[in-house]
């Protein structure tokens, strides 16, 4: 119950946000009555709502299974619904079509649905679209659903938050349909109302196929961010998988951000579980729980390629090499974010670039993730002498903090010992809130996009519009798209307009970056499996824009600042 209102009141504030505004003319049209008697006119901003409810809830759960068990591509959902949104939109301009559109519906039960079926069909496809603002309740069930991990839990958070987002979007329903029955403009030009609404869906669908949505989202104020990010933070944690009750509780306090939270009770480490391979080990032997009994032990969740885990991962480091005389070990766990970050060697040659010396375990079937109930890249997971988790940090940042409970607990499990002075790494965690957001290059999660070419998987030339937008990038030249790189063809470029003190790129392949800023080129090369490259930095964080130029055959996967 705690799970499903936490996901009803992220839902509602989420249903308040900026990112609804897109298909909030289509939810308000859609909820009047375009030309039907007084019965369907009732029914309809219900049916609507029904429809959109039902369809994100199921799509979001079990699209991914879907998708994989048929081996269709992960955006077919989305690529329905746009193709739904275009029919229904149609069919509001050409009465005929509407009608045997709704035919297939005239089987429900007469008593639910026997008038308005297009209300709950413009539903269904506004469902299979629709994309609320992807904080941690969203990426919570996500998850759970790419990965297989359903339970009820998870059912009940999805059926909370798509309820919660959908109490707002009913008012703007009804408001809609009050709007069409008290103006005597809509009486009387009914047609012309059943028209308009077949436009506004279709330029809606338009909208959504060349992500022109996100500038909506991202110029708009995000009025409801304070509001709901400590409510959607704590749902990520306890919307996890199978932990216990005292870890879920840990993670919610660091994800609420309680004051003063030192060590606390947290419950049993979990064992590593699932791990494919073992890296920095004697001739690749595992490394066990029980092993690491009576040693302080920090558990660091990390992948290769994020930005975050590399700023990170020195003071990690340091504390592996510093205290392991007295009694310190740390274990990397390495969980993909990327499909290159599957592979093996692609993660041993982070590491030797990383410098990390401390074993590092390969956990891609995300079993240990789960085991942890983790929901964050980087997360750490400090573990006293005796294997219970004491204290658990979330992202970059707070490091004096954490070392100084590293040095309580060694000095519990050894009194009288003497320990190394604290260590002396430089804190480069990002503290400006204008920075610009990690921004995605491949088909599945791009945002940020600028730019009237398609914007789908396959091969095209771009051409770049004449202003960048802020917080944005656009292609030129040739290109082809797909689910999580865009690969470079015959005078590719990247431009890209952001907010931050380094620009980082991650890129892989063979070739060389040619990168464009502040009136000065350079010349980047590149080889090897994919990896994070620094394009641009500037003192102190500022706006700036750069332009990249890939040679043929390089693959990009996103921009990351600093």
């Amino acid at each position: 119950m705690t799970l499903v209102l936490i996901g009803l009141v992220g839902g509602i504030i989420t249903g308040l946000s900026p990112c609804v505004l897109p298909v909030l003319p289509v939810v308000l049209l859609g909820g009047g009555s375009a030309g039907e008697d007084a019965e369907s006119a009732r029914r309809r901003p219900y049916l609507v709502v029904l429809g959109l409810t039902l369809s994100f809830a199921v799509f979001t759960l079990f699209g991914s299974l879907l998708l994989a068990s048929l081996h269709l591509p992960g955006d077919a959902i989305r690529w329905l619904g746009l193709a739904l949104l275009v029919l229904v939109g149609l069919g509001l301009l050409v009465p005929p079509l509407g009608h045997l559109l709704e035919r297939p519906f005239s089987r429900f039960p007469q008593r639910a649905l026997n008038t308005g079926r297009g209300g709950f069909l413009l539903g269904i496809a506004l469902g299979a679209v629709f994309v609320p603002c992807a904080g941690p309740v969203l990426a919570a069930i996500i998850v759970a659903g790419a990965t297989g991990h359903i339970g009820l839990r998870t059912i009940g958070l999805t059926l909370g938050f798509a309820v919660g987002t959908a109490i707002p979007l009913l008012a703007f329903a009804l408001a809609g349909r009050a709007m069409s029955q008290r103006l005597g403009a809509f009486r009387r030009h009914q047609g012309v109302f059943r028209a308009v609404s077949g436009v506004v869906v279709i330029v809606l669908a338009v909208a959504l196929t060349f992500n022109l949505s996100d500038l909506v989202q991202r110029d708009v104020p995000n009025y409801a961010a304070s509001l709901g990010n400590s409510l959607e933070k704590g749902a990520a944690a306890a919307g996890g998988g199978s932990g216990s009750a005292s870890l879920q509780a840990c993670q919610q306090a660091v994800l609420y951000g309680v004051p003063g939270a030192g060590l606390g009770q947290c419950g049993p480490a979990p064992a590593f579980a699932g791990i494919q391979q073992w890296l920095n080990t004697p001739g690749g032997e595992p490394v066990t729980m029980a092993s690491l009994r009576g040693k302080v032990v920090l558990v660091d969740f990390w992948a290769y390629s994020c930005i975050n885990c590399q700023r990170e991962l020195p003071h990690v480091e340091a504390w592996a090499k510093d205290y392991a005389s007295a009694g310190l070990r740390v274990v990397g766990v390495h969980t993909p974010e990327y499909a290159f970050e599957h592979v093996p060697s692609n993660v041993a040659a982070g590491v030797r670039r990383l410098g990390l010396t401390f074993p590092v375990a390969l956990d891609n079937s995300y079993d240990t993730w789960n085991a942890y109930d983790n929901q964050s890249w980087p997360a750490d997971y400090l573990i006293d002498a005796s294997g219970q988790i004491r204290h658990i940090s979330i992202g970059e940042g707070d490091y004096t903090s954490e070392e100084q409970l590293i040095r309580e607990l060694l000095t519990a499990a050894h009194p009288g010992i003497t320990l190394p002075p604290a260590t002396n790494v430089r804190d480069t965690t990002p503290d400006d809130p204008q920075q610009t957001q990690e921004t995605y290059l491949g088909d599945e999660r791009v945002q940020f996009y600028s730019g009237s070419t398609a914007y789908t998987p396959g091969q095209r030339r771009f051409v770049p519009p004449a202003a960048l937008p802020a917080d944005s990038f656009t292609l030129a030249g040739t290109w082809t798209i797909g689910q999580q790189s865009i690969t470079a063809g015959n005078r590719a470029d990247i431009t890209l307009a952001y907010h931050a003190s380094s620009v980082y790129l991650d890129v892989g392949g063979s070739g060389t970056l040619t990168v464009s800023a502040g009136g000065e080129s350079k010349v980047i090369r590149v080889s090897g499996a994919p990896d994070i490259y620094t394009v641009t930095t500037q003192q102190p964080a500022s706006e700036g824009t750069v332009t990249i130029r890939l040679s043929p055959g390089l693959q990009a996967y996103s921009f990351t600042f600093g």
